[in-house]
């Protein structure tokens, strides 16, 4: 199965990259206060400590991606609710640095950026046949409930349905 080793990989190079982000921010914001840069007017203080909170914060966020995808692989299993959100935001993220990488930084980052994209969409696409938990014994070649069909659950009101359903139309052998 690859479901597994494409999760360990994604959450090892999401915190490989967690770090990267938030240090190249970090060095971004020494510099720019080490040289006393502006932009535009700015406050040279301002750009650098912002600098330094948006790596934090992307590092953090990148950071958050590599623990779920982390759980999924220990867990085997697909990522819910919010989680499952993070990881396509993630997957986005990519698609749009992997866009300017392409515009503003050359080809092998872009290839870096459209692998992750990749890994993380198969991460997620791997996992989504596996809804509930498997059947323990394996269903007649009959189908469901033997030779004479599937059974209908008994509701409040017996075998005849429940009030938001009607009852099964009758069929001709």
């Amino acid at each position: 199965m690859v479901r597994r080793p494409v999760a360990w990989v994604v959450a090892v190079v999401l915190f490989v990259e967690a770090l990267g982000v938030a240090m190249l921010n970090w060095l971004m914001g020494n510099l720019v206060d080490a040289q006393n840069m502006s932009l535009a007017g700015l406050d040279p203080d301002a750009m650098s400590m912002s600098s330094k909170i948006g790596g934090v914060a992307f590092g953090l966020y990148f950071l958050l991606c590599a623990l779920v995808a982390l759980l999924v692989a220990v867990r085997d299993r697909q990522p819910a609710g919010f989680g499952r959100v993070l990881l396509i935001s993630a997957a986005v993220v990519h698609g749009l640095l992997g866009a300017v990488a392409w515009a503003l930084i050359g080809r092998p980052q872009f290839l870096f950026m459209v692998a992750m994209l990749g890994l993380i969409v198969l991460m997620l696409v791997s996992y989504d046949g596996q809804r509930g938990p498997v059947a323990a014994e394996p269903q007649d070649a009959q189908g469901p409930g033997g030779p004479e069909g599937p059974k209908e659950p008994e509701g409040p009101q017996g075998a005849g349905g429940s009030p938001l359903t009607s009852p099964p139309a009758p069929t001709t052998p």
